[in-house]
């Protein structure tokens, strides 16, 4: 399996600049609004969202990459629970058959 990388090392640049500004801003998000010229809800909302990402970046819970990469998909908001759901038990359906396949097989 592919050693899972630091959780800084998957932030996007533009995140990583999130991040940056947020600490230079003593953590202000009313600061932090008014640098990028957005509402507060709208930075509220952005650092939940990274907040979520870093969670599950940073998770030992999640050992499958495939599942890792969904969760990050739904924190950044490109897929929503209803798909996430869809996509994982898809995906555990085919982790089993293969494993009853690979079982049957010996």
């Amino acid at each position: 399996m592919k050693e899972r990388r630091n959780w800084v090392e998957s932030l996007t640049d533009e995140e990583m600049m999130f991040v940056k500004r947020f600490v230079l801003a003593s953590g202000s998000l009313k600061e932090l609004a008014g640098g990028y010229g957005i509402s507060y809800p709208t930075v509220r909302i952005r650092l939940d969202r990274l907040i979520e990402k870093v969670k599950v970046l940073d998770s030992q819970d999640i050992t499958d990459n495939f599942e890792r990469l969904c969760r990050v998909l739904y924190t950044e908001g490109k897929i929503d629970m209803g798909v996430l759901k869809a996509i994982m038990a898809a995906h555990r359906e085919q982790m089993e058959d293969d494993h009853e396949k690979s079982n049957h097989n010996r």
